[in-house]
């Protein structure tokens, strides 16, 4: 599948090895430029494209946005219709601390900034260093560690699943976008826990 991803930092640049070690066809955009990205193709060889913003955006229907959530208004707005956007931000301002949203949620900003596009939260709750070292997949799902997602598209999800269990963990539906980001949100059930796909969905369904 080709894949884009804007952001190359702790979760962009894994999951852009991740995907690519599984087999998956990257653009790899940062705000730095292509030519800060070469040693991305060193690494992992043909199958990563270092390109601009908007290059991504064209390369592929698939679009993971790992940027600060505070920066996201710094990129331009892009029309997408019908393209799936993996929204992996949290509202940390500079030093650490939460932005007081209310009740809304923090994808509610990648909607608007993505119009038409079809916005999947999900590599939100992982450690980087986690999402790098413990993909298995060996382990049968039920077993792996979880990668929670939540969206208002079945198929949306159901994707993104898919290359979740390529990379070795365990993808689980937690619901609407904005039900599911309430659990995977940094004061959610289920924001950086140590958990595998069956003691997750055991925790939801207690919930219920």
């Amino acid at each position: 599948m080709k894949i884009s991803i804007i952001g190359a930092g702790h979760i962009g640049g894994n999951l852009a090895r991740l995907l690519v070690k599984a087999g998956h066809e990257v653009a790899l955009a940062n705000s730095r430029g292509p030519a800060s990205l070469i040693s991305f193709v060193d690494e992992l060889g043909a199958k990563v494209h270092p390109v601009n913003t908007e290059e991504a955006i064209s390369y592929s229907d698939v679009i993971i946005l790992s940027v600060h959530w505070r920066t996201i208004d710094s990129l331009p707005v892009f029309k997408v219709p019908g393209k799936i956007i993996v929204d992996t931000t949290n509202p940390y301002k500079d030093d650490g601390s939460l932005y007081d949203l209310g009740d809304d949620i923090s994808s509610t900003k990648v909607v608007k900034h993505f119009p038409g596009g079809i916005v999947v939260k999900a590599f939100n709750t992982i450690w980087f260093k986690h999402l790098a070292e413990n993909g298995n997949t060996k382990l049968a799902l039920e077993e792996r560690r979880v990668i929670p997602t939540a969206g208002d598209d079945k198929a949306a999800k159901v994707k993104i699943g898919k290359l979740i269990e390529d990379i070795g963990f365990g993808p689980l539906d937690t619901g609407s976008l904005k039900d599911g980001s309430r659990l995977q949100g940094v004061k959610g059930i289920l924001y950086n826990k140590e958990l595998t796909v069956k003691e997750a969905a055991s925790i939801i369904k207690d919930l219920t």
